[in-house]
């Protein structure tokens, strides 16, 4: 894990950073009020970066790569509840804001870079930043509708129209993700 300032992609990195869906908006002064707390982390498939029942979390942003949220029963079965790409985030802030455990792991399905800090630093950012505030809340909405689709057409679909749907929705990943 390296500082954004130290890494010897920097430069490469700041491009990536400006380019994601929430940082995409902000000011230079912005950037550099944020820079200093994040950290490039590179992961392998299959590397959790959120293992569903802790506390301590964390804000990611996904530079390159593609990443699930993941519930996992008590009898071990798995449910992916989204893909997260290159330009997308992956979040547990409002399980930080209502102070329980993540609900989910956050997987690598591939190799995987990411940007990330503390939930604290994050919230405390966002505090002082009432406009990236806002674009980010709205970007939670919105994942946590798609999400909220997403489980009811798990429910309602049989496999073939699971499959269906998500290539409807998905076409860009059906290429990038294993077939397993």
């Amino acid at each position: 894990m390296t500082l954004v300032a130290n890494h010897p992609e920097r430069n490469i990195i700041r491009v990536q950073l400006k380019q994601n869906i929430v940082l995409k908006n902000m000011r230079d002064s912005e950037m550099a009020a944020l820079e200093p707390h994040l950290v490039i982390v590179d992961c392998n498939k299959g590397d959790f970066l959120l293992h569903q029942g802790v506390h301590e979390m964390e804000q990611y942003f996904i530079l390159d790569g593609i990443l699930k949220r993941v519930v996992t029963s008590q009898q071990a079965h798995e449910m992916i509840l989204r893909f997260a790409v290159e330009r997308d985030i992956e979040t547990s802030y409002a399980a930080w804001r209502l102070k329980t455990p993540t609900p989910y792991s956050i997987v690598c399905v591939t190799k995987a870079r990411v940007a990330k800090l503390p939930m604290q630093h994050w919230v405390a950012f966002l505090e002082a930043h009432g406009e990236v505030k806002q674009t980010f809340e709205y970007e939670v909405m919105h994942l946590m509708s798609e999400i909220m689709g997403h489980t009811i057409t798990l429910h309602l679909l049989d496999a073939p129209g699971r499959v269906h749907r998500f290539l409807r929705k998905h076409p860009d990943l059906f290429d990038l993700i294993p077939k397993k």
